[in-house]
């Protein structure tokens, strides 16, 4: 399939699953998970904070194979260097010795203020990644709250940003590119820091005198498969998105 017809089919899917979201909320169907002391869930509302001391991540309730998620974030504002905030969804890790989880990732990498966040996306299947795409916002990230998509199926994986589709990494396993399409996910997010690698390098380190730094979320969203069992993998291959 040629790549505009690709694209093409990617945004009708958007379109058709939006009609479907299921409206949660971040109070039933997220858990802290480490930091709990920087992770407030209130309703459908989230704040992660990343001080000295800790980060904070949350965990989905649900496991599904493809499907749609998304949710709303306002990140860090001002000098947000090497601070790190995840958005990813993710099969459990069995150990860092015997790693063949699969992921998809969004992560926004931080920077000095007045230079934009970089949008770096990402996706391991069996434990291997070295598929990352780095994106220049054409927003403000931090000033008010941007809808974040990740949509996953048999076919395709994309990327949207406020329903703006900006990356989509096809299925093409019949030239032997791996995809994942097997392992049950859940939803994640997070606030580390990473000043080793993050911000330019590395060269720029963060800045504790500006902490807390603090990500805001709302209106978690979901249209997904359930995952419930290993007849799942044929299930919902087969699974009508769309009903």
């Amino acid at each position: 399939m040629a790549i505009a017809q690709v694209v093409l089919f990617a945004l009708i899917s958007l379109v058709v699953m939006e009609k479907n979201l299921v409206l949660a909320t971040f109070d039933t169907d997220m858990v802290c998970v480490w930091g709990k002391d920087n992770c407030q869930i209130n309703g459908d509302r989230l704040a992660l904070t990343l001080n000295e001391w800790s980060g904070a991540s949350v965990k989905g309730t649900k496991e599904f194979l493809f499907g749609y998620v998304q949710m709303r974030i306002k990140l860090v504002p001002d000098d947000s260097a090497a601070v790190v905030t995840t958005y990813y969804i993710s099969s459990p890790w069995e150990s860092k010795e015997n790693d063949w989880h699969d992921e998809i990732d969004f992560e926004f990498l931080g920077n000095v203020t007045g230079k934009p966040y970089t949008i770096h996306t990402n996706i391991f299947v069996n434990g291997v990644g070295n598929r990352e795409e780095q994106f220049r916002p054409w927003f403000d990230l931090t000033s008010d709250y941007h809808n974040y998509t990740i949509f996953w199926s048999p076919y395709m994986v994309m990327w949207s940003i406020d329903g703006v589709v900006f990356r989509v990494f096809k299925n093409i396993e019949d030239q032997g590119v791996p995809f994942p399409k097997t392992r049950a996910m859940t939803v994640y997010s997070s606030i580390w820091n990473a000043d080793d690698w993050a911000c330019q390098g590395g060269q720029v380190k963060t800045n504790w005198t500006h902490q807390p730094f603090i990500a805001n979320y709302l209106n978690y969203e979901d249209s997904v498969c359930p995952w419930t069992g290993t007849n799942s993998i044929q299930d919902c291959h087969v699974w009508n998105i769309w009903n």
